[in-house]
């Protein structure tokens, strides 16, 4: 993966990764944004499950790359497009969730419903601008940050882990706890946010070369089903996936929890930052009780359980999902 800092390097990595003429991904909310490449066309609809409609704004400009601005709706939307056409996708993420490290994605309609997902993108570049992430609200920040450090945290424990993904995951952990309060703190603080944005860089790493464990499984199956905040519940379901796992791989939450301050109760520690900003209840996010079990067997079929130290039956994870309700 091609990194670079700043968007003053958005042409340099552009060049890097054989793009010329990009077509442009991104909300209304970045039209103000002046990017210093020119793009031949934009899909403004983020995010969005009209992917042949995007894919032929790309395609009918002959674009030979796509650019990406925005968090990880817009990053997985620009790699659903990627995936179709194989053209080379650069990111310039405004969040902390880590997907422009990745090639799978899930598609969301404009309200945020999951309608489905893929792999086969062309991740090929990103660029950091940490003052992209300045005007984040808290919840938002916390969120997404939530969601880069349970990236962290699997990694160190999930079916691929290895040495490589490891030092990411504890650089990341270590950066994204000791920066994430100080930002809520002072949100408009470029060094604390340039730090975070370190610790997510290390996330995403992590992420890439490991893959995903029980608390993205509980995630992603919640959810997909209700439009909710996929950081936001990885804030929520990490906690208690951490106490799941504990008996079964104690050194590597052990390290996960000395990375982030807390060796003796890093679900705790978890916890406490997720209460930063942003709902910490199943039930404070609308997710009706009479669907857990539905939802638990839906998290038991998910690759990310099946990768887990120890997969769970769909009765282990409802009770997990009760302990969160």
């Amino acid at each position: 993966m091609i990194v670079r800092w700043g968007l003053e390097s958005l042409p340099e990595a552009c060049s890097e990764a054989g793009v010329s003429s990009p077509s442009l991904v991104s909300s209304r909310r970045w039209d103000s944004l002046r990017l210093p490449v020119e793009v031949v066309a934009r899909w403004c609809e983020v995010p969005s499950d009209r992917i042949g409609d995007a894919v032929s704004t790309a395609t009918a400009t002959a674009a030979d790359g796509l650019i990406v601005v925005g968090g990880g709706s817009a990053i997985d939307l620009g790699k659903a497009i990627s995936a179709r056409t194989r053209l080379p996708l650069v990111s310039v993420p405004t969040t902390y969730s880590g997907a422009e490290w990745t090639n799978y994605f899930g598609i969301r309609d404009p309200v945020r419903r999951m309608m489905g997902g893929g792999g086969g993108a062309l991740p090929t570049a990103i660029v950091y601008e940490p003052k992209l992430t300045l005007g984040l609200s808290a919840e938002t920040t916390v969120g997404t940050s939530m969601n880069a450090l349970a990236h962290c945290a699997e990694a160190l424990y999930v079916e691929e882990h290895n040495p490589y993904a490891d030092g990411h995951a504890l650089a990341g952990a270590q950066l994204i706890s000791e920066w994430l309060p100080r930002v809520v703190a002072a949100p408009e603080d470029l060094e604390g946010r340039t730090e975070l944005l370190r610790g997510a860089c290390h996330a995403g790493a992590a992420l890439a070369a490991s893959m995903l464990a029980l608390a993205h499984a509980m995630a992603q199956a919640v959810g997909g089903r209700y439009g909710l905040p996929h950081g936001t519940l990885n804030g929520i379901t990490l906690p208690p996936a951490l106490r799941f796992n504990a008996p079964y791989v104690p050194e590597a939450v052990r390290r996960f929890g000395e990375a982030i301050g807390a060796p003796d109760d890093p679900a705790g520690r978890v916890e406490q930052l997720a209460a930063l900003a942003g709902p910490s209840r199943l039930r404070e996010l609308g997710v009706p009780e009479e669907d857990l079990p539905t939802l638990a067997a839906e998290a038991a079929q998910r690759g990310g359980n099946r990768a887990n130290p120890k997969p769970a039956t769909p009765e282990e994870i409802e009770q997990l999902l009760r302990e969160i309700f």
